[in-house]
């Protein structure tokens, strides 16, 4: 047993310490319980609301398996309702690979292109053998407005792709304008929840600026829904917390989704 070891088994046979690590596991356990509880209330409260019960909304058919929230199960809905091409997607802001709106698609054998600003994530997928066999090219870049299109060239991501996602917390917003020349069938893009769903609002652009915690980021879901309805899109959901919003290109919405497309 090493000295590291052979302390902490001592402190543990203290009663004071003991205590304290008993009472730290009950609260632990308590949060758990207490987590689940909130959940379950939600859930019911949910069950009781028309819209949410709507079959044309997509709160309802939400789940997670590697997305934050229940981004991957409105993902498979939407894709349900509409169909699938070529099975591509491309998203800007995946993280280390392991929790993104993507990840659960290349478990389903899509294939597709990955983009983070941190070196550290794209060594990790380096090494990770279920992204081998030419399923997935990925890069590592600070993505802006202006270099968002030649970085999608470089990755051969096809001017009409099933599915885009955006999530570079700043400028999310202006990503999608400098792509406004790509068609995906859907776009599942990041939006500022603080700002009252009526604002048309966007944080003032500046291709350096990175997020400072502080709630001026992103855009409004009005500023979304706008710029969508301008590139032939309509906003058919958002996923509980109010962190994605899901377009759905306009050619493609028929009667499947719940009017009227707003914020």
């Amino acid at each position: 047993m090493g000295l590291r070891s052979s302390i902490s088994a001592l402190y543990g046979k203290i009663p004071l310490i003991r205590d304290i690590r008993v009472m730290r596991d009950e609260m632990f356990r308590l949060d758990k319980v207490l987590s689940n509880i909130a959940v379950l209330t939600r859930d019911a409260q949910l069950q009781n609301c028309p819209r949410y019960n709507d079959p044309k909304r997509l709160l309802k058919y939400g789940f997670q398996v590697s997305s934050q929230n229940a981004e991957d199960g409105m993902i498979r809905e939407i894709f349900r309702r509409i169909g699938t091409t070529n099975l591509f997607f491309a998203e800007v802001g995946i993280g280390d690979g392991t929790e993104n709106n993507t990840a659960f698609l290349l478990s389903q054998g899509w294939t597709g292109a990955w983009i983070d600003g941190d070196d550290a994530h794209m060594r990790m997928l380096l090494h990770r053998k279920d992204l081998q066999g030419g399923c997935l090219k990925a890069m590592s870049s600070f993505v802006t407005q202006e270099n968002v299109v030649g970085l999608f060239e470089q990755l051969g991501v096809p001017k009409e792709l099933d599915l885009l996602s955006l999530d570079v917390d700043m400028n999310t917003y202006y990503l999608w304008l400098g792509l406004k020349d790509y068609r995906p069938r859907v776009a599942v893009l990041e939006y500022n929840p603080s700002i009252p769903p009526d604002v048309d609002w966007k944080v003032n652009y500046d291709p350096k600026r990175i997020w400072d915690g502080s709630q001026n980021y992103g855009a409004s879901l009005k500023a979304y829904e706008l710029l969508g309805r301008k590139y032939g899109y309509s906003l058919v959901g958002c996923d509980l917390i109010g962190a994605n919003a899901f377009f759905v290109r306009d050619d493609l919405v028929g009667d499947l989704f719940a009017a009227p497309f707003t914020a």
